[in-house]
């Protein structure tokens, strides 16, 4: 028989649930705490009082009750103190942030990201050169307790190696140890799918808190998608899941860049819509500018950019009605290039969803955009980050020197 959990585990497993809610769901009271996780004020005193002799909850009294009687104490997240750094790396653009506990985004930089051959050396050089940078303006008692990434491509989940990514021209890339080397840290850094790690932060942060089953897709010269199903993401067997961007939508449709033919991405992804547009990428037309322009001429009365919108969110609209006839999400939300794309051809969408989804799946379906817009892939990436300190919060930041 299998021993029952200690006295340890037990107490391990309750600060991080606390440490979660408040990182979560922002200042909380003492009070709510106990409601929340079902336990005596006793043992939420305990616990808060190891979280913040740890330096990772304040207690304080809250600024007004309207209530008589002595307040209960409200426990806050270390923001200042506890970070991680969260990476973004684009098709195109380059960013890097600080993030402090409960999400606050501290500090950030942006850069863009030439197109081309993926150098290994040169990108995690310029990655790590930006945090640095960031780490020499911390005050001197705050401790890094993660680092977390979000890239473009299929990511192996055991060790953070980019096993394919087209649109970053990257293939067998060991980009979490490589990255990991150069910040010289001393913590690992946990490499994901970008639109998985958004879809994980709309879940928790954006649009979709307190849906449990969502389907997110986000467009980024390409097309990638997230799906959580019960709460939880479905990461599959070794991390590739949610690669709806690769689903063949039109057998005989466009090359795709992984090689096949018709795939989603192919058909809606940012050449399908600028090349149908008339706006080709070989003259300069590209990026979420180029996308955003074709949106705005279309709502300006530009017949070739609404008939672009048209024919892209007619194969978006065939992907959205599988996706919901499989998963049977109560969410779909749209990010990245596809917020303005969806915007631009919702009508479309919602045609073929009336013809190509079965009923029950699509008469209590929301369409929604991303509520953390270009941030959502990077919000999702220090979510990744902080997944060690919420897991063990005394054990982890011990290990981080805090």
């Amino acid at each position: 028989m299998r021993a029952g959990p200690s006295q340890e585990d037990i107490r391990r497993h309750n600060l991080g649930t606390l440490l979660r809610h408040v990182h979560l769901g922002g200042p909380l009271s003492r009070a709510e705490l106990t409601s929340r996780m079902g336990l005596n004020r006793s043992t939420i005193m305990a616990l808060t009082s190891d979280l913040t002799a740890a330096g990772l909850v304040r207690e304080e009294l809250p600024r007004e009750t309207g209530r008589a009687g002595r307040p209960s104490l409200v426990v806050r997240p270390e923001s200042a103190r506890v970070y991680v750094f969260a990476f973004d790396v684009g098709p195109d653009r380059l960013a890097v942030a600080r993030v402090g506990l409960g999400g606050v985004i501290l500090d950030r930089r942006e850069s863009v990201r030439r197109r081309g051959p993926f150098d290994l050396p040169e990108l995690t050089g310029e990655l790590a050169t930006a945090a640095r940078q960031m780490r020499r303006k911390v005050r001197q008692d705050a401790v890094c307790v993660g680092a977390g990434a979000a890239v473009s491509g299929g990511v192996r989940k055991s060790d953070g190696v980019i096993r394919f990514g087209p649109n970053l021209h990257a293939d067998e890339a060991p980009f979490g140890e490589a990255l990991g080397k150069r910040l010289a840290f001393g913590l690992p850094v946990s490499v994901g799918n970008d639109a998985n790690l958004a879809a994980l932060a709309e879940h928790s942060r954006g649009v979709g808190v307190g849906v449990r089953d969502l389907v997110y897709l986000h467009g980024d010269v390409g097309v990638g998608g997230g799906i959580i199903a019960g709460g939880h993401l479905l990461g599959g067997h070794d991390g590739y899941g949610g690669e709806v961007g690769h689903m063949a939508v039109n057998p005989q449709g466009r090359v795709c860049a992984c090689g096949a033919r018709g795939c989603l991405e192919a058909e809606v992804g940012e050449r399908a819509l600028l090349e149908a547009a008339g706006r080709h990428p070989e003259e300069g037309h590209q990026g979420r500018d180029a996308v955003r322009a074709v949106v705005d001429a279309a709502d300006r009365g530009d017949i070739v950019a609404q008939e672009a919108l048209r024919q892209v969110g007619d194969w978006l609209g065939v992907a959205v009605a599988n996706l919901v006839n499989l998963f049977n999400p109560e969410m779909v939300v749209f990010g990245g290039m596809l917020r303005e794309v969806y915007l631009g051809s919702a009508a479309q969408v919602r045609s073929r969803l009336a013809l190509n989804a079965l009923a029950p799946q699509r008469e209590k379906l929301r369409l929604r955009t991303s509520a953390l817009a270009d941030d959502a892939t990077l919000v999702g990436a220090a979510e990744l980050a902080f997944a060690h300190v919420l897991a063990d919060p005394l054990e982890t930041l011990a290990r981080a020197g805090g």
